[in-house]
């Protein structure tokens, strides 16, 4: 299975939102508990229109019946969703979060759980750094439930320090950060 990643198309939204409660409630926390969610009913002016990015990962060859529920990925236009992610410029993104001048922010990492370990959110990873590196941004910070094992596992994978901890709406959070180097 090799999902194709793209850019988000107004067409996504309901499978975004689907896959985005899906992952979370799989990951063991209820979705509506998550605060800041609304930016996921307007990705477009949230990340499109302020200099970020938004990218989905569609997999053709799993394309069914409209499946919506916990049996597979959601449909969208083009196949399933099976990947989901956005970056921010960093003083676009949550006021309640840290400020790093120049550098950008990872905000709904989703894969849907039927697909995970498969090195999806890897690739989702590494082509939201380029789009960062593109941007002329020096860095990309990301902040996850310490609970979120597999989260908390990718980032430090793919070289990102923890930087600080916080607890949010009952939630123990980690703080990365990595540096970024010139164009990819």
């Amino acid at each position: 299975m090799v999902a194709r990643l793209r850019r988000y198309d107004p067409r996504d939204a309901d499978a975004v939102w689907t896959l985005h409660e899906w992952a979370i409630r799989d990951a063991g926390t209820d979705p509506d508990a998550i605060p800041g969610t609304e930016d996921l009913r307007g990705v477009g002016s949230s990340y499109l229109d302020v200099g970020g990015e938004f990218l989905v990962g569609v997999d053709e060859a799993e394309r069914g019946d409209e499946t919506t529920d916990d049996d597979g990925p959601p449909e969208t236009f083009d196949g399933s969703l099976v990947a989901m992610g956005g970056l921010l410029p960093n003083e676009a993104g949550h006021a309640d979060e840290r400020t790093v001048p120049g550098a950008a922010e990872l905000h709904r990492m989703r894969v849907a759980p039927t697909h995970q370990r498969r090195g999806i959110g890897r690739r989702l990873l590494a082509a939201l750094e380029r789009a960062a590196v593109d941007r002329g941004f020096e860095a990309v910070l990301a902040t996850t439930a310490r609970r979120q094992t597999g989260a908390v596992a990718l980032y430090r994978g793919a070289g990102y320090e923890a930087v600080g901890r916080s607890r949010e709406a009952g939630y123990d959070l980690v703080h990365f950060q990595k540096r970024l180097s010139g164009p990819r």
